[in-house]
């Protein structure tokens, strides 16, 4: 090779490792914020004085307010690029949030909350836009980890929001300096990621056009209709809807169940759900590792049985420890669905932006819908028996999953 492409290579390389970081920054960055006002929800209802009910339909307004913008943010990218748009809401972020410790109602915090919804729905749209081009110029599915560095971040911003409540430190206070340190992160780790502007998908990505691609891999047209006609998409969506469900379940019911069901203290219920969060987190951590040694379809199937397997435990085996492991298997067979799903519309050939805000809309709708759900079954016939649910949407994943495949298009 002559000194002059083994330096263009090298630099190239150098390039994609330096957007990499970045890109887990702006991930990290994303999670510690939210992480940071979830964690004085407490705080701000007692200073309302709201009743569980009313907090909970005001919160109710940032899933309106994500699932209301999402699906304009593959447009938004294309035309103003991805820097850009995420720029705009981390300026909306620094704006909105530190308002949800002031908001003197319910009217107001829903409003608020509703600006936050459509800021960071747009946000986590865009950044898994830049983070699939990252994905396909490296040549690996680097989108685990990138997901991992969100959960990490979100471990990192709940810490801070504990520690500002023990020391007494108000919401609005607390919300001012995070957002301002991460809007900072996050502007400083926007200028190093890629920016997918122009034409939606209007040229092939690197690990497409220089054959970076598995053996296993589909050949398929460039959509010209409507995106939400597209088998593979729906297919897609299909997929991720049922992982997002499954991985919000656990968020919402898992500590509950096993207070209720299995006699564990709040606090021994807290660790259950902590140790399928930590699963989580390093289930994507390792996850690029994973996926390179067994692939797409095989990472996918294999994390739907052992998720299956967490689940039966966890409802047939009525002892704490046997339900600790149970999450565990939860948490690691379900962690890499979502990544994946954003990895695979990223590929779409000719549309990967807008394919990427279609799954992800469709991701949060699961999110959204999902869990409540759980609810409604579990006050007709408990909520031991309700998370069986978990089981069939497993079913669903090992259904949908072939759609996750790497694609090219038809010609390259």
């Amino acid at each position: 090779m002559p000194v002059t492409a083994a330096a263009d290579v090298t630099s190239r390389a150098t390039d994609v490792r330096r957007q990499a970081w970045a890109t887990r920054l702006l991930f990290a960055a994303n999670g510690a914020l939210f992480a940071s006002w979830v964690s004085r929800i407490p705080a701000v209802r007692d200073h309302l004085h709201a009743s569980p009910g009313g907090l909970g339909f005001a919160l109710l307004f940032s899933a309106i307010g994500s699932l209301i913008a999402m699906p304009m943010s593959g447009r938004l990218v294309v035309r103003f690029g991805a820097r850009a748009v995420i720029t705009f809401c981390v300026g909306v972020s620094v704006l909105a949030y530190p308002g949800l410790g002031v908001a003197p109602n319910l009217v107001v915090l829903g409003a608020i909350l509703l600006a936050v919804g459509a800021a960071v729905g747009v946000w986590d749209v865009a950044m898994n836009v830049s983070g699939s081009e990252v994905v396909q110029s490296a040549g690996r599915d680097l989108m685990p980890g990138f997901h991992a560095a969100w959960s990490i971040g979100s471990v990192v911003g709940a810490g801070i929001g504990a520690l500002c409540a023990r020391l007494g430190i108000v919401p609005a206070g607390q919300l001012v300096v995070v957002t301002l340190a991460l809007a900072a992160l996050s502007v400083a780790a926007v200028r190093v990621m890629p920016d997918v502007a122009g034409a939606d998908g209007a040229t092939e990505t690197s690990a497409i056009t220089e054959g970076i691609v598995p053996d296993d891999a589909r050949h398929v047209p460039v959509p010209l209709g409507p995106l939400v006609l597209d088998p593979r998409l729906l297919g897609l969506g299909a997929m991720v809807f049922c992982a997002a469900w499954a991985e919000g379940a656990a968020n919402d019911w898992l500590a509950l169940m096993l207070h209720d069901t299995r006699d564990a203290s709040g606090a021994s219920a807290a660790i259950g759900f902590a140790i399928f969060a930590a699963a989580m987190t390093t289930a994507r951590f390792f996850g690029t590792s994973v996926l390179e040694r067994f692939g797409r379809l095989r990472t996918l199937r294999i994390g739907a049985c052992l998720t299956s397997v967490g689940v039966v435990l966890l409802l047939t085996v009525p002892v704490l420890g046997v339900g600790y492991l149970g999450a565990l298997c939860w948490g690691l067979g379900i962690a890499v669905a979502f990544p994946l799903a954003m990895t695979a519309a990223g590929e779409t050939p000719g549309r990967g932006p807008s394919a990427i805000a279609t799954v992800a809309t469709i991701a949060y709708a699961g999110f959204l819908v999902g869990p409540p759900l759980i609810g409604s079954i579990a006050d007709a016939l408990g909520l031991d028996r309700a998370l069986w649910v978990v089981l069939l949407l497993m079913v669903g994943i090992l259904a949908f999953a072939h759609h996750a495949r790497p694609v090219r298009a038809i010609g390259t």
